[in-house]
């Protein structure tokens, strides 16, 4: 299978199950606790896509957007974590946070075998993906559904930085079209 044509296969893998894995969690109505797990879930999936990203593109916007979302991602985590600690809260595993880690998964799956341009495109695309995916469960699931004021604050706060990531990527993502 050619290199360009597997990219645009995976790329259009990894769209389809963020914002359908999530979405399809739409329903539920999440505890803090669950909530939580989720935030810590989605920006441990980030981080380590990040990581893989790292080691396979030689790409230097795709290097940067990487490490930005390691530094961001984790950032996030230990304020959530701190709060969590503050509030008391153990994160506890849900459905949804199980079927971030199953789309993760198959990310991953997709991505390995993938080299140079073709391992670029398939990683942004999924990142334009996760990261859509992820402000929508904000939108529609997760800020809606928490209690706390404390922890709903920390996920309003964060819900800029995941647009920008967003954009990041879409941009990315045009830039990487247009080389072609």
């Amino acid at each position: 299978m050619p290199q360009r044509f597997a990219a645009t296969a995976v790329a259009i893998a990894l769209a389809v199950w963020s914002p359908s894995m999530l979405a399809a969690q739409a329903a539920p109505d999440l505890n803090d606790a669950e909530v939580a797990d989720v935030v810590l879930t989605a920006d441990n999936i980030d981080i380590d896509l990040a990581r893989l990203a790292q080691t396979r593109s030689k790409n230097a916007e795709v290097l940067k957007f990487a490490g930005t979302m390691i530094t961001d991602h984790s950032a996030v985590n230990a304020k959530a974590t701190a709060l969590a600690g503050k509030l008391g809260i153990t994160p506890e595993n849900s459905a949804v946070s199980q079927s971030l880690l199953a789309g993760a998964r198959t990310a991953r799956a997709a991505l390995e075998p993938l080299q140079g341009t073709a391992f670029d495109e398939g990683y942004i695309a999924r990142e334009v993906a996760f990261h859509q995916a992820v402000l929508d469960a904000l939108d529609t699931l997760l800020i809606p559904t928490t209690s706390n004021a404390e922890l709903k604050q920390l996920l309003v706060s964060v819900r800029p930085a995941i647009a920008a990531h967003l954009a990041h990527a879409q941009m990315l993502q045009r830039s990487l079209v247009a080389a072609k």
